[in-house]
């Protein structure tokens, strides 16, 4: 997936700041609790209360009691200045410029980057070329329009409705550092399937009435616009919610503020007895990105008067992805963006705002320039692409048949082999996790993300190679999944200690064997 977690650019200096706050995201937990736990007296009760109803319970099924935690990194002069302070400001203000600049680029320019540089450079001053930008890019629309905030609210809306709806089974996410446990309930799959009818419906009594729904395409600026601001306000009402209301004892203030809105102030903030990562990472974020995508395909057959295969290669592979993540979704509230990153800019602005933003410009670039493939073409990367998806599909099918049997169970045949990984809470209490080292996760401790390049490599290529706005996506999910291996990598040894080094004798490679 991806959410946009690993946000921004990642360039050197951006590779810089995540893996610092990755070291001293470790450092913390590894303290084992020393830090400060300053609970607010007269107000315990209550907020145990809040935290079960909300959905925490701690290692032994009781609710959580709630404090702030006050975290206080080892670092010092210009290493703390840099990477809690300057890096996490500038992608606060860059990011957000960053999305828009890259929708001029794709919708105005062609995908063009020499295009735009020579529109800006071709205004002579610098003063001519700052205003040229904002006039192109911000003016009329720097704090949304009314049409994007009713499509935005609505959607919000309907994905909280069929969220809260919903039959589905319930089930537990990995117990937190402080001993919580987060309850969900498996409707993803059901939830993305009814959406896209919904869609579907929807587009189809449009129709019928004069309207379009491919008027979203068409003003994507508007609605980009739109989930900038919506979504650097809900991260500032996350950041006060997590200093005056958290909902469980992962929480915790650096004392800086604009660290603290970047990185976050819970692990697993709740509203309305929501769990607000489900809610923006899964149900907004990806949902929104499939029916953005569909919504481009639409927009491609009114501009070209028929289906144009290059456009229809990229929505179908795009929407079987889409569709295999939510019926893995249980899966998903297991990985390092929900058990380690916290609700703040650095991952709600992402999947409010950088996933639907990003993530769908090659479907937008696709609706403006499609070319036919052919026949031959069409089937090769269909069929590549839907065995990437499948291949993907296998290998976190074997982790789920480990965890849900404790590991009694066969791999290729095979019984499995595994090493049971013991660790140790802040509360002191000892768990045991299964580190699978045969099948799929015995070729490479991330093989997983093979088959995941090559799908999003096989979705970008009907765009051709004029210009590589339509390979935005591909090159920024390299970049994310491997620095997300590292990542995953520090967190682990941290966790596991020994477990750890015996598991990457078994796998020596992280994603691609003999290779890396």
């Amino acid at each position: 997936m991806r959410s946009f977690v690993e946000m921004a650019g990642h360039d050197a200096t951006t590779t810089f700041i995540l893996s610092e706050l990755d070291q001293m995201e470790t450092r913390q937990r590894a303290r084992n609790g020393q830090e400060s736990n300053d609970a607010a007296s007269g107000r315990v009760g209550k907020k145990k209360a809040a935290a079960h109803a909300d959905g925490h319970v701690n290692g032994k099924g009781r609710e959580a009691s709630v404090g702030v935690e006050t975290t206080q990194p080892q670092r010092s002069g210009l290493n703390k200045l840099l990477s809690e302070g300057l890096m996490p400001l500038f992608l606060i203000l860059s990011c957000p410029v960053s999305i828009m600049l890259l929708w001029y680029l794709n919708d105005k320019c062609g995908g063009s980057v020499l295009e735009m540089v020579h529109r800006v450079a071709s205004q002579g001053s610098v003063a001519n070329m700052v205003d040229f930008v904002y006039q192109q890019i911000w003016a009329g629309r720097w704090y949304g329009t009314a049409f994007a905030a009713q499509v935005i609210l609505g959607f919000a809306a309907w994905g909280m409705l069929l969220t809260r709806l919903l039959p589905g089974k319930p089930f537990n996410g990995p117990i937190t550092p402080k001993g919580n446990v987060p309850r969900y309930y498996d409707n993803g799959f059901l939830y993305f399937v009814v959406s896209t009818l919904a869609f579907f419906v929807l587009a189809y009594t449009l129709h019928h009435l004069g309207y379009r729904v491919t008027l979203v395409a068409e003003r994507f600026d508007e609605l980009l616009a739109t989930l900038n601001v919506a979504s650097l306000a809900f991260c500032l009402a996350l950041y006060v919610k997590g200093r005056c209301w958290p909902s469980s004892t992962d929480c915790g203030t650096s004392g800086n503020p604009v660290f603290d809105y970047y990185w976050g102030t819970e692990l697993y903030p709740r509203l309305l007895g929501f769990d607000v990562k489900q809610l923006t990472n899964c149900r907004f974020g990806m949902m929104g990105w499939a029916l953005l995508t569909i919504t481009f395909f639409l927009r491609s057959v009114e501009l070209n008067g028929a289906v144009v295969d290059a456009a229809l290669v990229h929505c179908i592979l795009l929407v079987c992805y889409l569709a295999k993540f939510f019926w893995w979704e249980s899966g998903y509230m297991r990985t390092i963006d929900i058990m380690l990153d916290r609700a703040g800019f650095y991952l709600c602005w992402g999947c409010l705002c950088w996933v639907p933003g990003l993530y769908s410009f090659p479907a937008q670039y696709l609706s403006l320039h499609a070319r036919p493939l052919g026949p031959v073409c069409t089937a090769a990367l269909l069929a590549l692409g839907l065995a990437s998806i499948l291949v993907n599909f296998l290998v976190d099918e074997q982790k789920r048949i480990v965890r849900e049997t404790n590991g009694r169970c066969n791999i290729w045949g095979k019984p499995a082999k595994l090493i049971r990984a013991e660790y140790a809470t802040e509360d002191g209490r000892k768990h045991q996790s299964l580190l699978l080292v045969s099948g799929w996760w015995g070729v490479a401790r991330h093989v997983h993300y093979v088959p995941e390049l090559l799908l999003a490599l096989c979705w970008s290529l009907p765009a051709g190679f004029q210009h590589v706005m339509p390979y935005s996506y591909f090159i920024f999910l390299t970049v994310l999944l491997v620095h997300r291996a590292h990542r995953d990598d520090l967190k682990c040894r941290a966790k596991y200690g020994k477990f750890w080094e015996e598991y990457c004798r078994h796998v020596p490679y992280k994603i691609v064997p003999y290779l890396y």
